[in-house]
Formats: C-alpha cells, sequence, structure tokens
C-alpha cells in the first residue's frame, strides 16, 4: 500500500513500514496493523485503506524512533468513512 487516507480522508504517503503526513514529516510506524508515532505513542489502526483512532486500541505502545521526513504528497482528500473509530490524533 502507498497510499492511505485518515477516517475524515487525508492523504497519507506510506513506504514501507513509515506513515508520512501531507507534509512529509513522518507521523508514524506501522506494527502489525496499528501505526504508533515516533514517541511510541498509539496514532491509530489500520482498516483496509484507511487510519483510524480506536480507544479499545489506544492501551497499547512502542519504543520511541527518529522520525524521517519525505517530499510533500500532493493528493486530494477521500470523502469521510463510515468504519468504526475516530481521526487520528498527530502530535
Amino acid at each position: 500500500m502507498e497510499r492511505m487516507y485518515t477516517k475524515n480522508g487525508v492523504p497519507l504517503r506510506v513506504r514501507g513500514d513509515r506513515v508520512f503526513g501531507p507534509t512529509g514529516r513522518q507521523v508514524g510506524r506501522v506494527y502489525g496493523k496499528k501505526v504508533f508515532a515516533p514517541s511510541g505513542r498509539y496514532v491509530g489502526t489500520v482498516v483496509n485503506d484507511r487510519l483510524v483512532y480506536r480507544s479499545t486500541d489506544s492501551a497499547a505502545g512502542r519504543g520511541a524512533y527518529a522520525p524521517s521526513t519525505a517530499t510533500p504528497l500532493v493528493a486530494a482528500p477521500k470523502v469521510r468513512s463510515a468504519v468504526w473509530g475516530e481521526e487520528p490524533r498527530f502530535a
């Protein structure tokens, strides 16, 4: 998967296990179906091509890591999804 969207349709770029926001800043790293911020804090769960914050998964955590950057993403947003959960909270 090269492209992912948040629940509200914000486009994200995926390179390997790294997830980048529209500005090119790394917002997370994928571990299984969960995404964690550079601080190790839970960001969201991957559901198909969407990243969704689920409070039931929020107790999980990982070790901190150094974020990287990518070129800014130029992509149109998608329509909001009805999938269960909330918009992810990026730091």
